[in-house]
């Protein structure tokens, strides 16, 4: 089975919004969603779960009910950081599923995930055990000095070849077993905040596989992305009519 599990559990602190960012209405639709609405039509996801800030899954249960989200069967309590929202999410699914069963980690506030994403997540995830939907880096990457300002360009000096480097997105596929243990082992170490998913492999000595992204998979992270994913939503309903 092919489980998505959707964070939804940030209070989008930086839109300055009092809605967290995933509930925003974009188009008379609220972000999630898009979201969810891009794994419901998928023909290989065979359930959703959503994990969700405190206070809104009764809003959510009624989003789900009202655009015909059929396939969300857990609605799961956030932690008080991602990893720890991921980490709630992962260990409900492991009372519910196989260990070799795939879930699909993604954030809520990506609505643009394409099909061809989901799917090539899922057959990367069956194959090598692991995939992290990830797009080339075209820009060139400098590092900045940890005392550095926001306008200044100070740089440590190391400049890294964008040949050897992904810019990362999601979904990120696992095993559900395998997800489940990479947690446990962190727990046990002490590292309780990493970034994201694939981080938290690479730092508990697991290899991982990358998948197709997308340059119009956003993350709305900024009242900026809002803007651009409006573009987006109108470019596709162009593609539509024509």
């Amino acid at each position: 089975m092919n489980i998505a599990l959707i964070i939804a559990g940030g209070s989008g602190v930086r839109m300055n919004q009092d809605i967290p960012k995933q509930f925003l209405n974009v188009n008379d639709r609220p972000v999630i969603v898009y979201t969810l609405e891009a794994f419901q039509k998928h023909s290989d996801i065979d359930a959703i779960a959503v994990v969700c800030i405190d206070g809104w899954e009764t809003i959510l249960m009624a989003y789900a009910k009202q655009f015909g989200i059929t396939k969300l069967k857990h609605v799961i309590p956030g932690g008080d950081c991602g990893q720890a929202s991921i980490r709630n999410g992962v260990y409900e699914l492991e009372k519910h599923y196989g260990k070799e069963d795939i879930v699909l980690i993604h954030d809520a506030i990506r609505p643009m995930v394409s099909q061809e994403i989901i799917s090539d997540a899922i057959v990367k995830a069956q194959k090598y055990g692991s995939a992290v939907a990830a797009v080339p880096c075209a820009e060139a990457m400098l590092v900045v000095a940890e005392d550095a300002q926001e306008e200044e360009v100070v740089s440590s000096g190391a400049v890294f070849p964008r040949q050897q480097l992904k810019r990362t997105q999601t979904p990120q596929a696992f095993p559900i077993g395998k997800i489940c243990a990479v947690h446990r082992k962190a727990v046990e170490q002490g590292r309780l905040n990493s970034v994201a998913s694939c981080t938290l492999m690479i730092e508990m000595g697991e290899q991982v596989f990358f998948s197709a992204g997308s340059e119009k998979n956003i993350k709305l992270t900024t009242t900026e992305d809002i803007d651009v994913f409006k573009a987006l939503l109108q470019a596709k309903q162009a593609e539509w009519i024509h």
